[in-house]
């Protein structure tokens, strides 16, 4: 009979050792992880649905405000107006501004907004903006999740059923789960080498439908924009797909020209005056090709907005006026001049903010039905862009949130 095994003092040290050592690795794993900088605050209460104006306001004041530097319009997801500032975004009541839940890191925000119903939120870590977050609208949960190199600062821009996320050298299209779809630009470490078409051109504009990305760009050695148009939905994210690529003659180096829309097939382009052309936009068909000109009242700023469907009508912020596009053929029906920001739709009617007031405008007509005065701080230069979340009216102003109320 074999004598019973006994724990000798060194077999105790070794175990002492060994369990230190596993403490230690756990420790240092915990210190460097993003869980440790993050502060999740969820809330399980009943969020209550949003009521819905039955008209236009004939009189707004202040309820409150917030700050939100890290949005560029405000954010309504489902009944929560969320706030997206320092490395912070706050699930709020709309009414009140009150706080239901808080997602925090110890990281900077380089963007929120609103897609699929939730809050994305991204951050920055040492590859760029390409930590990125979907918090459940209602109760502020994490949900789907996502970390890739990306440039520094990036765009966020909404497609509907995809999300945009680019900067000057590299763009991202992701679906609803966070899943990437397409890949395109610069790729520090390629899995695929060559799968880039162009892989060192400066990214000025992106837009998409359900059909078509849409990609401006600016080459080293061509004299004028490049037009790109891929498959959304490749069969291999890394490969992008080209439908066509094409140098604009209409829209010289550096002057300014930007995807306006991709309306189906068709992609409009701000086209800036060039000799003796006058601001413009160009339809371009999915060969690339240009079908359609119309001329625009005044040029554009360098406001980098593209045009949402309202009301039935394609409305564009172009930095200084608004224009309303044709959903089917993309030609102006009408402009507002003056605009602030982009609008939203209230009753039927479109929201646009002008300096010291909300024009509430006829979609179809372009035609002011009445004006509601704002008391808004000293005039600035950073824009006014407007959210309606039921009878409230959300505006961004600059780095801050403010909610107006009907007294």
């Amino acid at each position: 009979m074999l004598a019973p095994e006994r724990r000798t003092r060194t077999d105790l040290l070794v175990a002492l050792a060994l369990v230190a050592t596993v403490l230690v690795a756990a420790s240092v794993v915990w210190f460097r992880s993003d869980a440790r900088g993050t502060t999740s605050i969820t809330w399980d209460e009943p969020v209550p649905g949003l009521t819905a104006a039955g008209s236009p306001p004939s009189a707004l004041e202040e309820a409150w405000r917030a700050p939100s530097a890290a949005s560029t319009r405000p954010i309504l997801a489902g009944a929560t107006v969320a706030t997206a500032d320092g490395g912070t975004v706050i699930g709020r009541d709309p009414a009140s501004g009150k706080e239901r839940w808080r997602y925090e890191r110890d990281r900077p925000l380089c963007g929120a907004v609103e897609s699929w119903g939730d809050v994305v939120s991204v951050y920055h870590d040492p590859r760029g903006c390409g930590q990125v977050t979907s918090l459940e609208a209602g109760s502020g949960a994490r949900g789907a999740q996502r970390s890739s190199d990306a440039d520094d600062p990036i765009r966020l821009v909404d497609a509907g059923s995809h999300l945009i996320a680019f900067g000057d050298t590299r763009l991202e299209m992701w679906r609803s789960d966070l899943v990437r779809t397409v890949e395109y630009g610069r790729v520090d470490a390629p899995v695929n080498p060559n799968a880039q078409p162009r892989a060192d051109c400066e990214l000025l504009s992106a837009a998409a439908s359900g059909t078509v990305l849409a990609v401006l760009e600016q080459c080293e050695g061509e004299a004028a924009n490049r037009l790109t148009l891929l498959d959304p939905v490749p069969d291999d994210s890394q490969k992008p797909q080209e439908f066509a690529s094409s140098v604009l003659p209409e829209a010289p180096r550096g002057s300014g020209a930007r995807i306006v829309s991709v309306s189906g097939d068709l992609t409009v382009v701000y086209l800036p005056p060039v000799g003796a052309s006058g601001p413009r936009i160009g339809t371009y068909d999915e060969d690339g090709a240009l079908v359609d000109v119309h001329d625009l009242r005044s040029p554009a700023s360098d406001a980098d907005t593209v045009a949402r469907e309202l009301a039935g009508v394609l409305v564009w912020w172009t930095g200084t006026d608004t224009v309303g596009l044709s959903p089917t053929d993309t030609r102006p029906l009408w402009t507002v001049p003056g605009t602030l920001g982009e609008g939203d739709v209230v009753a039927g009617s479109l929201l646009l903010p002008v300096e010291g007031a909300l024009l509430a405008v006829d979609p179809a007509t372009g035609a002011v039905d009445r004006r509601v005065e704002v008391a808004r701080d000293a005039a600035g230069e950073d824009p006014v862009s407007v959210t309606v979340a039921g009878e409230l009216v959300l505006e961004q102003r600059g780095d801050e949130v403010v909610a107006l109320r009907r007294p």
